[in-house]
């Protein structure tokens, strides 16, 4: 359980959140300021598995990958490993910390087709993936080859982030994982697996609100510290008065088969 403790003022909170590093997809920043329930499939496990299922002939292909943060605690991975990744010092991280490894880095934009044949894989993998083109995903995987993701499910954080922007009903109903099924299906893949959970999520200071609305920019798109003082200011009070902000994260495991 966490327990109040001096707060430092709100300018220094604030400026140190604005002033640090929100590449990679990592969150270690946030040790001490916040706290997440995480899943119980355990994401990291199962994508260990099936990348060491995949073997030294075989090839994997891990979509959004951020830094390469997730993939890079697999002890094992495949004889021809991919990444693709859209924001360019993401996919730089990633090529510091998976080259080594032998993974190759694939920097694409968003919309476009994959950049890879017909059939290219035996497994493609992802966490938190911007937007699944199932289409694309049913076309690089070979005949019998899976999907395995770790999908955000609907209205993830949406505690926080209509604290800043007001209800949002319509955009409440995106990501629904039943509709995900059905596209996925539509594409020509069958899913096999599907999970959902709602974790509980606790924010202890405004550095840390800050540090994460830079770092997830689709959660308040226009955010800045100016625009949203006032509301900031107020969340601040809350927290210095030892009421952590709750919200939720949504999260759904995806398996499917081709």
């Amino acid at each position: 359980m966490w327990h109040a403790r001096p707060v430092r003022a709100f300018e220094e909170l604030v400026a140190e959140a604005e002033q640090a590093d929100v590449s990679g997809w990592g969150f270690g920043w946030l040790d001490g300021r916040a706290s997440e329930e995480r899943p119980p499939w355990g994401y990291s496990r199962l994508l260990a598995e099936r990348l060491a299922g995949v073997g030294d002939h075989g090839a994997a292909l891990d979509l959004d990958t951020g830094g390469g943060e997730v993939l890079a605690e697999a002890p094992v991975l495949p004889g021809r490993m991919v990444v693709t990744e859209g924001w360019a010092p993401n996919a730089e991280r990633a090529r510091r910390l998976l080259g080594p490894r032998g993974a190759e880095v694939v920097e694409v934009s968003g919309g476009r087709p994959l950049p890879f044949p017909d059939a290219s894989f035996e497994l493609v993998t992802a966490r938190h993936p911007v937007a699944p083109d199932w289409a694309e995903i049913a076309r690089v995987l070979r005949p019998g080859g899976r999907y395995l993701a770790q999908h955000v499910g609907p209205a993830s954080a949406f505690e926080l982030i209509e604290w800043f922007l007001g209800p949002l009903p319509e955009e409440r109903r995106a990501r629904d994982p039943e509709d995900e099924r059905s596209a996925a299906e539509r594409a020509g893949l069958t899913v096999v697996d599907l999970r959902t959970a709602r974790c509980r999520m606790e924010l202890y200071d405004i550095g840390a609100v800050v540090w994460l609305l830079r770092k997830c920019v689709w959660w308040v798109p226009d955010f800045t510290v100016e625009r949203y003082r006032d509301r900031l200011q107020a969340l601040d009070e809350q927290l210095r008065a030892g009421r952590p902000f709750v919200a939720h994260a949504t999260r759904h495991l995806v398996e499917a088969r081709r």
